[in-house]
């Protein structure tokens, strides 16, 4: 181990990002990267992931880390990486890419519709803890019907995170966190389920080995050198999906929930039991520890929305903030502060709940001004669509209660949106809970680094990196905002199943709409955990 840094690599929904970390796993420097994901053209609801662009990307973001931090490369001991989940790279015998897509894609509907009126979306769901909507299985029978010569061709599979860790070392493997996102392991044994990959068509020899995050897995090649800075020989780390490594960064354990808020949102919760929801709403993945799992609820574009906001209506805010010298974020919820709880009756409708047999979105809309109150305008919004991903935080919050019994006092905050002033507070009064703000909020990445620091034998395991359970601070609920937030969930529940009836009915384009949603499901039946 020549080094005393580590380096975390995050492919996210929205960005890309490197993270550099010293020895104590204390965040020494950032570089980040916004993308979007390409339609694919003629295929209704197809996003495709760009290997190349999304490569020179992430080679950037690390070279720059190196350079700002003033980091030579013989200074990082180890590299580890995350990612999105879901997303997925196929390759060839030669190890070439020859097709990818980011989480998001969704050109796989009638696949998914028809594995759900067969009965096998259910066989899945109880072997692998997710519906078929965003996973692997509908997505290879899209490449069967439309691409056969795809999956030929295909040799070896893997998710995001690991298209990253082959990038960098040129060894294909996946580990459980990630690799259960694909739809086709069991959790029982965190490992490939051979069943679901031959309903796939997928066969054995092209699923790669799994090995639990924090093992040495191979060594910077000299390409990825080149493209990087980083050293040749420098140790190549299995890291794991973006939502289990940020629980694990931020040093949840069993028991505990947390709302990591990215690109999307997580509502997540540990457990020590591969325990799934009746219902099928939520999804159970494999967690980065072994023996542990992990049940969550997806917020999607609860943090895009933010985003997406500035870029279209916050030009002003935008100017001030580098007027100040600081992130546009603080500005918008500066304005956002003014307004009180409830937004003066601004809703957002974005996100809905999740629910994983039929899962669909209404049109993204703003409701509820009053055009003779100019305080229900830009700050009304932002403060808007803060609430909106606070309901829905909530009501996941709400059905893990019900699936595990699990009643949670206190929720960690981590992610992006957690850094602001504004949002933790909407947070705790909307879930009537503590809410406990860790004091690195780049968990995901601060997780990878972790487990960088585990293969090289800097920490003992994921869980004893010093200062995991450190809070920058703690938000205590305001019991007159609680009683307010209580009165208008109902309010934005209510209005949210009236749009999404009216972007059922195909007057308004819903934000999503998820692959087999159109498909009547079997009836439910309860799986074992």
């Amino acid at each position: 181990m020549s080094g005393r840094h580590l380096l975390a690599i995050d492919a996210g929904t929205g960005s890309c990002r490197a993270v550099l970390f010293d020895d104590q796993a204390r965040q020494v420097g950032v570089s980040l990267r916004e993308w979007v994901h390409r339609e694919t053209p003629g295929v209704p609801g197809g996003q495709d992931f760009d290997v190349e662009r999304s490569w020179q990307l992430i080679a950037a973001c690390v070279a720059e880390v190196l350079a700002a931090s003033d980091t030579a490369a013989s200074d990082v001991a180890a590299v580890a990486t995350t990612s999105m989940r879901e997303g997925m790279v196929l390759y060839d015998a030669a190890g070439a890419e020859i097709w990818a897509c980011p989480n998001v894609d969704g050109r796989a509907a009638a696949e998914a519709a028809e594995l759900v009126r067969s009965g096998e979306a259910d066989k899945i769901y109880n072997q692998a803890g997710d519906w078929v909507s965003i996973t692997s299985p509908a997505r290879l029978r899209w490449i069967a019907h439309h691409a056969p010569w795809v999956l030929a061709s295909t040799a070896s599979l893997g998710l995001l995170s690991d298209w990253i860790t082959y990038r960098l070392s040129g060894v294909h493997v996946t580990e459980p966190s990630c690799g259960s996102s694909s739809g086709m392991f069991d959790l029982s044994t965190r490992t490939w389920s051979h069943d679901i990959a031959a309903l796939c068509g997928v066969p054995n020899a092209a699923l790669p080995p799994v090995y639990e995050p924090g093992t040495v897995i191979g060594t910077v090649t000299p390409a990825a050198a080149a493209a990087t800075g980083l050293a040749i020989g420098t140790p190549v780390i299995t890291g794991g999906a973006d939502t289990q490594l940020g629980l694990a960064g931020a040093g949840l354990r069993v028991g505990e929930l947390a709302v990591v808020a990215g690109t999307f949102w997580q509502t997540a919760i540990l457990l020590d039991s591969a325990t799934v929801d009746p219902g099928r709403r939520l999804r159970t993945l494999c967690h980065v520890e072994p023996g542990q799992w992990m049940l969550e609820g997806i917020g999607f574009y609860s943090g895009m929305a933010m985003r997406w906001f500035r870029d279209s209506f916050c030009a002003a805010e935008v100017e001030e903030a580098a007027r100040r010298g600081i992130d546009p974020y603080v500005v918008m919820e500066e304005r956002a502060a003014t307004v009180p709880a409830g937004s003066l009756g601004v809703l957002a409708i974005l996100s809905n709940v999740m629910n994983a047999a039929r899962w669909v979105h209404a049109s993204p809309s703003l409701v509820g001004f009053d055009l003779s109150n100019p305080d229900t305008g830009l700050q009304a919004s932002v403060r808007a669509i803060e609430e909106a991903g606070a309901y829905v935080a909530r009501a996941h919050r709400d059905i893990i209660t019900e699936v595990t019994g699990v009643t949670v006092p206190r929720v960690v905050f981590t992610g992006g949106a957690s850094k602001g002033a504004l949002w933790p507070q909407i947070i705790a009064d909307v879930l009537a809970a503590e809410v406990e703000v860790p004091a690195v909020t780049e968990s995901s990445a601060r997780g990878a680094a972790v487990a960088a620091g585990v293969g090289v034998g800097m920490f003992g395991s994921l869980s004893d990196a010093p200062g995991l359970r450190d809070r920058s601070r703690t938000v205590t609920p305001q019991p007159g905002d609680v009683a307010v937030y209580d009165e208008a969930y109902g309010h934005w529940r209510t209005a949210y199943d009236r749009l999404l009836q009216i972007s059922e009915e195909g007057a308004l384009t819903p934000l999503w709409r998820a692959a087999g949603a159109d498909a009547p499901p079997p009836s439910v039946t309860t799986p074992t955990s």
